[in-house]
């Protein structure tokens, strides 16, 4: 063996160990290789006319979710919070944005139905019916507004006032502007989910949201 041989392979040795003791620090501490999560400012995740699914005067933990109704991973995660704030009833806050996808035919349309169910004070009814409804409407080749209608009846709302309050400017502006503060905490698709500001990962299972939950009662 040529003595530069030696060296070449003694140092791809080097780096070898190197990386298997890099790897193995990265599983121990759970890096996945990013810096360690910072908390985005609550101002900027919670606005004034923020919708609450739960809201509580004392809650310690803020729990934010940016989605889109016609998104696939948002209707899978749903189960997922409503057992998180079952679990959690009388304890957290439970913060929804809007963050509609272009790629999603209906995803303004059906984003317009709850805010125009949240103008009759059944923005709660709408979100669940939303979601419990999805494989009927999502993935439409056009809006399909009339569908939304339909559940404004089965929920019993003023369905003339609802239909007028989807077709309003101003209920697009107000889906719109959730964007902005959306883009800027860093959200790039649907759901993003935030635990007092922290991000979680993409479609978070209950027992991780639990965890960073219970961490942040305690705290």
């Amino acid at each position: 063996m040529t003595r530069n041989l030696s060296i070449t392979l003694g140092l791809l040795l080097v780096l070898a160990l190197g990386f298997g003791v890099f790897a193995v620090v990265r599983a121990a501490t759970g890096d996945t290789g990013s810096a360690a999560a910072e908390r985005v400012p609550e101002e900027l995740l919670v606005r004034e006319n923020s919708h609450y699914l739960e809201k509580n005067e004392d809650a310690k933990v803020t729990v934010v979710e940016f989605l889109d109704f016609e998104c696939p991973a948002c209707g899978q995660q749903y189960p997922v919070m409503e057992d998180i704030k079952e679990k959690y009833e009388g304890r957290i806050d439970f913060v929804i944005r809007y963050f509609p996808l272009p790629g999603h035919v209906n995803a303004e349309a059906s984003a317009a139905a709850a805010e125009a169910a949240a103008r009759q004070d059944a923005f709660d009814e709408m979100y669940s019916k939303l979601f419990e409804t999805q494989q009927e409407w999502a993935g439409a080749s056009e809006p399909t507004p009339q569908v939304f209608v339909g559940y404004a009846e089965e929920l019993g709302l003023d369905v003339e006032q609802f239909t007028q309050d989807m077709q309003d400017p101003e209920v697009l502006e107000r889906i719109k502007a959730d964007i902005p503060d959306g883009t800027e905490a860093g959200v790039s698709g649907t759901p993003t989910i935030f635990v007092n500001g922290l991000p979680m990962s993409s479609m978070p299972s209950e027992k991780e949201l639990s965890r960073v939950i219970d961490k942040e009662l305690e705290s």
